[in-house]
């Protein structure tokens, strides 16, 4: 009942899913772009227990403490101190070599400020654990939640960055101008 509920709540929202869903892989990093305003969690939500999406996120500690700290842990979330100096890529990509299936989603801007380009962690995260990333854009100008084949990267971000950045660069976020590909 949850998930049909979750799925109406999509539809009546608008939104169409389109590409390579459901993505097989047991392990694989989505890269949810463009991230611009909170409404880009509540279709996440919607889309994770929707479509029963085996996924856990990394989002700020702040989030996790009371009195909402409950519901991001029981969404999958994992809380991460942005504020210290820590090596989060070598965390995560341990997360990876500890689970023979998990999937993780980020958003590699980091914020839904407007940024002057995006973080590389998520991508050598996806290359030290040898696991696909998964491009998703969340289009709110066109209503489509699209996921790309899997892409491994090369080792090689100055040669893979504009593949990845084509791939979102046509995608209207909630609030537009906050995107950094905007434009």
């Amino acid at each position: 009942m949850i998930r049909w509920i979750c799925r109406s709540l999509i539809k009546l929202w608008g939104f169409r899913i389109e590409g390579n869903f459901p993505v097989k892989d047991p392990k694989k990093l989505y890269i949810v772009m463009p991230h611009t305003s909170n409404w880009d969690f509540p279709l996440g939500v919607l889309m994770k227990i929707g479509y029963r999406m085996d996924v856990q996120y990394i989002a700020k500690h702040s989030l996790f403490k009371p009195p909402f700290g409950w519901f991001f842990r029981m969404t999958g979330g994992i809380p991460v101190d942005r504020s210290k100096s820590s090596n989060m890529v070598d965390a995560v990509v341990d997360l990876y070599n500890k689970h023979e299936k998990i999937s993780i989603a980020l958003a590699p801007e980091g914020t839904r400020k407007r940024t002057e380009g995006i973080r590389s962690g998520f991508y050598y995260i996806a290359y030290k654990a040898k696991i696909p990333l998964i491009l998703v854009r969340f289009d709110f100008g066109n209503k489509r939640v699209t996921y790309s084949e899997p892409f491994y990267p090369s080792g090689n971000y100055e040669q893979d960055l504009p593949f990845i950045e084509d791939h979102f660069r046509s995608v209207a976020g909630c609030v537009p101008e906050n995107f950094y590909l905007w434009g």
